[in-house]
């Protein structure tokens, strides 16, 4: 992935690794003249990382625990930098993580904010201009494949936004204090995953329009009128929320690896 972003000159500009963090405690984004007119320059990976993950356990945030011999985040990075697609980047860190961002050359880092929609929106600031769409993705979701980010990638020849997903198979129930007080139709229910991608222009406008806290990306862009297409998710997609999804996500990773 070449370098696509270059630091604006101001005398307390910090450097980590081989990138250079040019996002936050208020630098400007400065990009190269060519970006505009470089027909690679179009699909931004933007990798949500500034959260603190508590449900999760351990004396780390959980995007900095290791399985399969690597750091979460490194695994999730990997995944969409690898992709001959993917033209940009962008990782958003909690302020007291930036010392802890992987060298990865090209890699654009950026600080987050108070709530995930914040981030997202700190993100969104820091991709390189000509890009045209952007796949927002979980750090928690580290066994994403290059099928999903293409199959995304590919539905938004058409789409606005698009976004993997799973039916709803399980019976539901509702239920209180214990007990089960009712059942839910799971008709039309689907189990949302990410990357949900969306054309540039459009997310970032429906992000600062939205007021109040969303789910995910996908409610965002749905308040703003986008049309988001289902694309097929995978169960190997999982989301690291609990102390056991390590071991597994752990296992998906060393199979995929012949171990």
């Amino acid at each position: 992935m070449r370098r696509n972003q270059t630091l604006n000159k101001r005398p307390n500009a910090q450097k980590i690794g081989t990138y250079t963090n040019i996002c936050h405690q208020g630098y400007n984004c400065v990009k190269n003249e060519d970006d505009e007119t470089n027909p690679n320059m179009s699909n931004a990976a933007l990798i949500v990382a500034a959260g603190r993950g508590t449900r999760a356990g351990g004396e780390v945030p959980k995007q900095w625990r290791k399985i399969a011999g690597q750091p979460v985040v490194a695994h999730t990075l990997q995944a969409f930098a690898a992709h001959p697609a993917i033209s940009s980047v962008i990782l958003v860190l909690h302020q007291d993580d930036l010392h802890l961002a992987p060298s990865i050359d090209g890699l654009t880092v950026t600080t987050g904010g108070a709530e995930r929609s914040d981030s997202v929106k700190l993100g969104l600031q820091a991709i390189p201009t000509g890009t045209k769409t952007v796949l927002i993705h979980d750090v928690a979701r580290p066994c994403v494949t290059d099928q999903t980010i293409t199959n995304i990638i590919a539905a938004l020849g058409t789409a606005d936004g698009a976004a993997p997903a799973l039916t709803v198979t399980d019976a539901l129930w509702t239920g209180a204090g214990g007990v089960v007080t009712g059942t839910q139709d799971r008709n039309g229910l689907f189990r949302a995953q990410t990357p949900q991608g969306f054309k540039l222009d459009a997310i970032t406008a429906a992000h600062a329009a939205f007021v109040g806290v969303a789910a995910d990306d996908v409610e965002v862009a749905r308040a703003a009128g986008i049309t988001v297409a289902i694309v097929d998710g995978d169960e190997d997609n999982l989301k690291i929320t609990l102390p056991a999804d390590f071991a597994r996500a752990e296992q998906i990773l060393e199979r995929r690896n012949g171990h």
